[in-house]
């Protein structure tokens, strides 16, 4: 853990950098597209890194002015599959938008889904050495939390604190400054598979750019999509993606959970072009176009081209009722849903006072998704698009653009991490860790 917080702490210290420049990238690493944002910063957020503060930014501190997309390549399940090709998407994304800004970058926030991320809840307790909150006594019960042998292979991306307690007040933000005698913490820490970080810092560097911040992409996505009082009544937000489906749990204005489901709208379409025997392409088309989840009396009237060039006159003259492509691409559908309920049921989402759930994503736009998901999910669901964001252009502010316009919110603002604070060299315990869930459940 001790290489964790110092390679974290270093990833901070460039984006720090970033900020001093007032340029970043913005990289969102999907299965399907690879989204690029050139963001500047003006100069309050730029004099604020400078000083070595947290920078606290409005929507309206930073502009988009450069943004590019390209399909992506050589990536599955949102993880890294071939590194030259992806390599060469993620080249092509980032100079179409330098082009369009004008300017060069040389640091890269990025966010990528998958990676089998999993949850934990740690608690700490300190304490106060002086008789009101230094922060020292932050960097000591941040140590003294009992962080989970999460294993070999593992590496934790977020760490974040989201709930203080001072003696007997809890619910603290922040604590520095108050008068009390024990400091207790509680901490949501997220775990990946390290060899997907490790691909995703070889490939930056392969493409002359410095990483400055790397983010779970349900994270970034929640940001975004969700509105404020959902972040702090509680909701969870579904990020249906192409490779995977990412889930994560807001509480208190903090992420308290996170996880993915290894299925996403690609597998929709491969099931359209197999079911069909017709080329992927024409398989995402008829999946965007005339695609949906629900079907109607007027599905099996309404008829669709097919268009195949096999050189069999028949089989490249057939056609088919709506009604049938909603018959192969339902039990798909249906499926991711029911792997999202699984991770909702395992989080202890029944137990937050709000059940609201946002469905966001290239893959959110399925027609007659948000019914099929109410009958699945419960009935609070609707679908999310990301805020709007300063300079952004009107291609890029749908639910497909969640991740990036996320990750531009988080490179402004960030939520304070262990990483962010000076640690003691007896850094952290070994106590038994407890689930995210049943720590949830006894917390809250």
């Amino acid at each position: 853990m001790t290489t964790l917080y110092d390679s974290q702490r270093s990833l901070r210290h460039k984006r720090r950098a970033a900020l001093q420049r007032g340029l970043v990238a913005i990289l969102d690493i999907g299965t399907s597209k690879i989204a690029c944002f050139i963001v500047q910063f003006d100069q309050s957020v730029q004099s604020s890194a400078q000083m070595g503060k947290g920078v606290i930014a409005s929507h309206g501190a930073f502009r988009v002015i450069g943004v590019a997309t390209t399909r992506s390549r050589g990536v599955r399940y949102g993880e890294i599959d071939a590194m030259e090709e992806t390599e060469r998407a993620v080249r092509t994304a980032i100079q179409a938008a330098q082009k369009m800004a004008n300017t060069r970058v040389d640091h890269v926030i990025a966010c990528f889904s998958g990676a089998k991320p999993r949850s934990y809840g740690v608690t700490g307790e300190v304490l106060v050495e002086n008789g009101s909150v230094a922060e020292q006594d932050i960097g000591r019960v941040l140590a003294a939390c009992d962080v989970p042998d999460f294993g070999a292979g593992r590496e934790a991306i977020h760490a974040m604190p989201i709930n203080f307690a001072l003696d007997h007040r809890t619910g603290l933000g922040d604590p520095r400054g108050q008068i009390g005698n024990k400091l207790s913490v509680d901490m949501h820490l997220l775990t990946v598979d390290a060899h997907v970080l490790d691909n995703l810092l070889a490939c930056i560097k392969r493409c002359d750019l410095e990483l400055a911040g790397v983010v779970s992409s349900a994270y970034a996505s929640a940001i975004s999509a969700l509105v404020e009082d959902e972040q702090e009544l509680g909701a969870a937000c579904i990020d249906f993606g192409g490779g995977s489906t990412g889930v994560s749990v807001f509480f208190k204005k903090h992420m308290i959970f996170a996880d993915s489901v290894r299925i996403g709208g690609d597998l929709v379409t491969s099931d359209v072009s197999q079911g069909l025997q017709v080329p992927r392409e024409e398989a995402e088309r008829m999946k965007t176009v005339h695609g949906g989840v629900i079907a109607t009396g007027m599905d099996d009237r309404e008829m669709i081209d097919l268009q195949s060039e096999t050189g069999d006159w028949h089989h490249d003259r057939r056609r088919i009722s709506r009604s049938d492509l909603i018959g192969i691409m339902r039990p798909r559908v249906e499926e991711i849903l029911e792997g999202a309920r699984a991770r909702l049921d395992a989080a202890g989402f029944e137990f937050l006072p709000s059940q609201r759930i946002v469905l966001t994503g290239g893959g959110s736009q399925i027609p007659g998704l948000e019914g099929l998901a109410s009958r699945i999910l419960g009935q609070q669901v609707r679908l999310g698009r990301p805020l709007r964001i300063q300079g952004l252009p009107q291609a890029a502010t749908g639910p497909a653009f969640s991740s990036a316009v996320g990750l531009s919110l988080y490179a402004a603002h960030p939520q304070d991490e262990c990483w962010d604070f000076n640690l003691p060299i007896e850094r952290f315990g070994g106590r038994p860790l407890r689930r995210a869930a049943q720590w949830f459940r006894d917390n809250w």
